[in-house]
C-alpha cells in the first residue's frame, strides 16, 4: 500500500490519478488488507494448536476423566459360537454398551491378533469408535495368531507418559495365547500405574487357560 502510493505521487495528485483509474472504490484496498491480515493471523492462531492447563480464572483444571484403552482380539477363532452368535460379536456388543456408559472418558482401540494396531487413539468420539467396531472382523489384520503382549505393549506406549494414574486397558479376548511373556508385560504395564482388566469371552479350554493366568 506504501508502494503503491508512493507511485501514484509520481503521477501526479494522487486523488486525481484515483478518479481516473477504472472501477477505484476508496478504502476497498485498506479493507482488504484487513481481511487478509485478519485471516492469516486466525491461521496461525489455529495451527499452533494451543493448550493450556488453566481455566478462565487461572486455576488448575483437575481432570475428570480416565484414559482407557479397548484391546480387542480378532483372531480366527473369535468366529467360534460357543456363545451366540459368535465370541467376536458378544465382544462387540460389549464395547458398545461400555461406551454408552462413558462420560468425559477418552478411550481408544487396538486391534490385535498375530499383531497389534492402533486403529483409533485416545478421544472422546465415541461415535467413531462404534463406527469402527462395526466393520471389525478377523480381516482388519493381516496376520492371525493371538499375541497378547504386543497389544499390552502398545497400550502402555499409547497412554501419556507423564501420567501415573487415569490409565485403564481392557484385554477382551477368547484366551488363546502365542506370547509367552504376556504375563510378564502385564506386570511392566502395572508398574507404569496402568490397570489391566482382562474380558474373556468363550467357553472353551482356552478360556481356562486365560482365567488361570490372571490369577497368577
Amino acid at each position: 500500500m506504501y508502494w503503491r502510493k508512493k507511485k501514484l505521487q509520481k503521477i501526479g495528485n494522487e486523488k486525481l490519478v484515483n478518479d481516473q483509474i477504472l472501477g477505484f472504490v476508496p478504502g476497498r484496498n485498506t479493507l482488504k488488507f484487513i481481511l487478509l491480515s485478519i485471516a492469516l493471523l486466525m491461521m496461525i492462531v489455529g495451527l499452533a494448536n494451543l493448550h493450556t492447563p488453566l481455566d478462565d480464572k487461572g486455576e488448575n483444571v483437575q481432570r475428570k476423566g480416565i484414559d482407557v484403552i479397548i484391546a480387542l482380539d480378532v483372531s480366527k477363532s473369535m468366529l467360534a459360537t460357543d456363545v451366540q452368535p459368535d465370541r467376536l460379536t458378544r465382544a462387540k456388543q460389549l464395547i458398545m454398551r461400555l461406551t454408552d456408559k462413558m462420560k468425559n472418558h477418552r478411550v481408544a482401540l487396538i486391534l490385535f491378533a498375530g499383531k497389534a494396531y492402533l486403529k483409533m487413539p485416545l478421544s472422546v468420539d465415541y461415535n467413531r469408535l462404534k463406527m469402527l467396531l462395526d466393520n471389525v472382523s478377523p480381516a482388519s489384520v493381516p496376520t492371525q495368531g493371538t499375541v497378547l503382549g504386543e497389544a499390552i505393549d502398545m497400550a502402555t506406549n499409547s497412554f501419556a507418559q507423564n501420567e501415573r494414574k487415569f490409565k485403564s486397558l481392557i484385554l477382551i479376548t477368547d484366551g488363546e495365547d502365542h506370547d509367552e511373556n504376556a504375563i510378564e508385560k502385564t506386570r511392566a504395564a502395572a508398574e507404569q500405574g496402568v490397570v489391566v482388566h482382562t474380558v474373556g469371552v468363550g467357553r472353551h479350554k482356552g478360556l481356562r487357560c486365560l482365567i488361570r493366568r490372571q490369577r497368577q
